[in-house]
């Protein structure tokens, strides 16, 4: 498959990098902050020799500001301060000097779709409506019903809280304001440029002290329609509507970016990557990530973990899916960037979503170990920057099922776990499926604790201390020291497999970074299987195939696919023996790698 290629394969160091996602509160806890059994940055600075053995190049973390923690981190009350649950901004130097030492960099989360209500901006702009900072955030009059009853501005509902209205009621000026997660995390106005220019002060605040470039948490909602219309109803029992199709990807967002970009990123060598929910259009992508385009270097796409979402209702539902639709949707956009000229970030993990081998395959003591190895084989062999989720090196799976709700920390879980309750309270059922939505599909499943080892709080914190959520019950079979020590003569742990993916990817960067990308077959209902081939001649070639189910399948291996050897497989350490007159006999959840003629 030929492709005109423009600078997708322009060398830069924010390709070629492994990035590795931190979740602070649950990373290891040192008791260096305020909070015992919280996760700290001293914690982190420790386990820099483990993620530089594993291969990580830039490390981010999600939000250490202070804040009063009612979205964990995400509702920031001083973008230049840190909370002091996680330690200091000497803590903070000291995590950068110890990046840098080791050849690493800082990757910093900024949320400025939204504030915490206890900002300094936003409690002067609530104090009056005459407040120098009053547009400073989205602030509506009433609507009122035919009975005269006070209504919110619109039918939106919450993100975080889909049985609640997206617009707060604010007592003492007498107007709502537009806060699309939590009341607590009031929607910033980026209509005012006063407003625009505070928020590139503190990406230079944190440019200036050492940090690499931003992840930009749901960037794309910085612009909203105007007027604020209601939304189509898709869910006629309920009084507030998901609203996404007037707050994303709005009129003024390239203009946004793109003054981000020029006032600021340009300056200093950046890696950016946004996330941007509920934009699945092509077009609207590569205005974003397309490399005239001035804007980011990448957005996260959702489509994969959005995969068992009901279409056009909210995140918390479950929806069957077939193997096949994983091959159709990493199909669709490795091709996207390499035509039109893109770039990607690969990932299926984040502090937003359930452990992927509980998601994707099968997390059973017999195949767990198996399915990280596969879906590692996967991520380790497409084109674009790698991401990599705290503990999807061990292969951590969700809380298993016995776990009862009322172990769930997250806003998102409380607030579904409490509209389940109210809706369902007589409805034994229902009741039983909103569980097992939670087990499968809650956010809670990525924030707990890091399994470091088999002893008490699988080492998280010591064992006087209580971690500030529970630690997932198989901790003393999963975790980072079995899995460091691991010796087998012919086989891998999780963590060992992905340290040598990481190696391979890099090693072989021209054809797993930058190379063409062509899907095997379209029309096998379980195998994933493409090609990835350098440029220019006398190059490499590689071809993976992945079974994406708990079944043996055959796979007949194109005539035009030569493998010279099979060099890689989650079976076994060395090449697999299975390929026998063109025909590929895959095992339960197997994925093999194979070097074949460019």
């Amino acid at each position: 498959m030929t492709t005109t290629i423009h600078s997708h394969i322009k060398p830069a160091w924010w390709k070629e990098a492994v990035v590795y996602q931190i979740y602070p509160a649950s990373f290891l806890s040192t008791n260096s902050g305020t909070e015992p059994g919280w996760g700290d940055i001293r914690g982190i600075t420790s386990k820099l020799d483990y993620l530089k053995h594993l291969g990580v190049d830039i490390v981010w973390l999600s939000p250490i500001f202070k804040s009063p923690q009612v979205d964990m981190g995400y509702d920031i009350s001083d973008y230049k301060d840190i909370d002091p649950r996680y330690g200091s901004l000497e803590d903070v130097d000291e995590l950068i000097k110890g990046l840098k030492g080791r050849g690493m960099r800082f990757m910093v989360d900024l949320v400025v779709n939204h504030t915490s209500d206890q900002h300094a901006w936003f409690l002067d702009s609530r104090s009056s409506k005459s407040a120098a900072k009053r547009d400073w955030y989205i602030w509506q009059p009433p609507k009122y019903d035919a009975e005269g009853k006070r209504q919110p501005p619109n039918n939106w509902s919450m993100i975080l809280g889909e049985a609640n209205s997206a617009w707060t009621w604010d007592e003492e000026t007498q107007e709502y304001y537009l806060a699309l997660f939590t009341p607590e995390q009031p929607d910033l106005n980026w209509r005012n440029p006063e407003l625009r220019e505070a928020v590139h002060d503190v990406l230079r605040f944190w440019l200036d002290r050492g940090a690499s470039g931003f992840r930009m948490d749901v960037i794309n909602l910085i612009s909203k329609v105007e007027g604020y219309p209601d939304a189509e109803v898709v869910e006629p029992n309920v009084p507030y509507q998901p609203g996404q199709k007037h707050f994303a990807n709005g009129p003024h967002l390239h203009e946004y970016l793109q003054d981000i970009n020029e006032k600021v990123l340009s300056k200093y060598d950046t890696i950016t990557v946004g996330e941007m929910p509920f934009v699945h259009d092509k077009a609207e992508i590569i205005k974003v990530v397309g490399s005239d385009r001035k804007e980011l270097n990448m957005i996260f796409i959702f489509d994969l973990v959005d995969i068992d979402n009901i279409p056009g209702s909210f995140r918390l539902t479950l929806h069957e899916w077939q193997p096949k639709e994983i091959r159709s949707i990493l199909t669709k956009y490795q091709r996207l960037m390499l035509e039109k000229d893109g770039w990607n970030s690969i990932f299926i993990e984040n502090h937003d979503n359930p452990r992927s081998v509980s998601r994707y395959c099968d997390d059973s003591d017999q195949y767990r170990a198996l399915s990280a190895k596969l879906l590692c084989l996967m991520q380790t062999t497409l084109a674009g920057t790698l991401y990599v989720y705290q503990g999807e090196e061990l292969g951590m799976r969700n809380l298993r099922p016995e776990i009862p709700p009322e172990e769930y920390k997250d806003i998102e879980s409380i607030n579904y776990w409490s509209k389940m309750n109210a809706l369902h309270q007589n409805d034994t059922t229902q009741w039983k499926q909103a569980r097992h939505v939670l087990q499968r599909k809650a956010r809670d499943h990525a924030r707990t604790p890091v399994q470091w080892s088999a002893e008490a709080n699988a080492g998280f914190c010591d064992k006087d201390t209580k971690p500030w959520m529970m630690v997932n019950t198989d901790y003393e079979t999963v975790n980072a020291t079995a899995q460091r020590t691991y010796k087998s003569d012919d086989d891998l742990s999780v963590l060992q497999f992905w340290k040598r993916g990481l190696e391979s990817r890099k090693e072989h960067k021209d054809v797993f970074v930058y190379g063409d990308y062509e899907v095997l077959d379209e029309e096998h209902e379980s195998v994933f299987a493409y090609k990835r081939t350098s440029r220019g001649e006398g190059g490499e070639a590689f071809v993976t195939v992945l079974n994406f189910s708990g079944k043996e399948v055959e796979w007949v291996i194109p005539k035009t696919v030569k493998v010279a050897r099979w060099v890689a497989g989650n079976y076994a350490k060395g090449a697999p023996e299975n390929a026998v007159e063109g025909v590929l006999r895959l095992r339960p959840w197997e994925g093999v790698l194979g070097m074949c003629k460019a």
